[in-house]
């Protein structure tokens, strides 16, 4: 498996492989705009794209992991901890946030697998589910 750097012709491949963007028209523009400021790395093996993640420095300035997207059919194949390694690699700031809802269970185990720490939650973003914020040393 390679991560790297998606560029604009990769737009297409992310939002087919997005759960959400085929029902919310907001996330494949989302996506398209992510590639465009080249902060969306994505995780491949044998051409095949299989998740993609969004590292941006808007918490804060802090580094912080916009969107973690796995393609259903490469879930628990370690291509989320692939690219969770890779955006704190890439990450310029020694701090690393991400947060979920509190509903996500998958999530939560994965970003604990990965080594981070819960961090506090942010209420009143979805109704009845908090958003949980998690973190890691970036260095």
């Amino acid at each position: 498996m390679f991560v790297r750097l998606a560029t604009e012709t990769d737009a297409a491949a992310l939002i087919a492989l997005d759960s959400v963007a085929e029902y919310e028209p907001q996330r494949a523009a989302q996506i398209r705009a992510w590639c465009g400021q080249g902060i969306c790395y994505l995780a491949e093996e044998q051409g095949m794209v299989m998740g993609y993640g969004v590292l941006h420095y808007h918490f804060f300035g802090c580094g912080f992991i916009e969107m973690l997207m796995v393609g259903e059919r490469y879930r628990r194949r370690g291509v989320g901890l692939a690219l969770i390694a890779a955006l704190k690699s890439h990450c310029r700031h020694p701090k690393l946030f991400t947060s979920t809802n509190r509903s996500n269970l998958p999530m939560q185990r994965l970003l604990l697998n990965a080594g981070f720490v819960a961090s506090g939650q942010i209420d009143n973003l979805d109704d009845g589910d908090p958003e949980q914020v998690f973190f890691i040393p970036a260095r």
